[in-house]
């Protein structure tokens, strides 16, 4: 991976000490999908990981609701549909749910179909262990969990009962 590629992805993470409460640091992502270099270049570096890693995938699936705004170009790069993890009560149709907290429609993907699911941070894991709880239900074949930036403080990875994971930027 370019180190002068990740260094304009990573130069558009900005940090806000003391949110939400004090003590936290932030990392926005905003300023990222303001600029159309970078987030083009973020997506490319997704790619080049994906196609690098997986050379049969089925879908992308994005968690609500900064998972859709990496995930939906990235399937579209890769040629692959989107699913929509949403959070509860935002999808018609058959759902499955979990915890009463995320939901995807119960025909989303069949059994045995390979997934890579994506978020744009991983902090304490929950919602991304919740995630992958709610595409095993459905016997989806999950290949890895993909996130912008983790918080390895955090150790949410740990979470993710030996799933692969891969980040693209840590801090701690």
């Amino acid at each position: 991976m370019s180190d002068e590629r990740l260094r304009r992805v990573r130069d558009r993470v900005r940090p806000f000490p003391d949110f939400p409460e004090p003590g936290v640091l932030f990392r926005d992502i905003s300023p990222l999908l303001k600029d159309p270099v970078a987030f083009r270049t973020l997506i490319d570096l997704l790619e080049d990981h994906v196609r690098a890693s997986f050379p049969k995938i089925d879908f992308i699936v994005g968690l609500d609701s900064r998972g859709f705004l990496i995930g939906t170009p990235l399937a579209q790069r890769l040629g692959i549909g989107f699913v929509p993890v949403r959070k509860k009560g935002k999808l018609p149709a058959a759902l499955c749910s979990l915890q009463a907290e995320l939901e995807v429609q119960s025909d989303a993907v069949e059994p045995g179909q390979k997934v890579v699911i994506v978020d744009d941070l991983l902090a304490t894991g929950g919602t991304m262990r919740a995630a992958c709880e709610l595409l095993k239900r459905l016997k989806a074949e999950i290949l890895e969990c993909l996130v912008i930036i983790e918080l390895k403080a955090l150790k949410g990875s740990e979470k993710l009962n030996s799933i692969p994971f891969y980040s693209l930027l840590q801090y701690d």
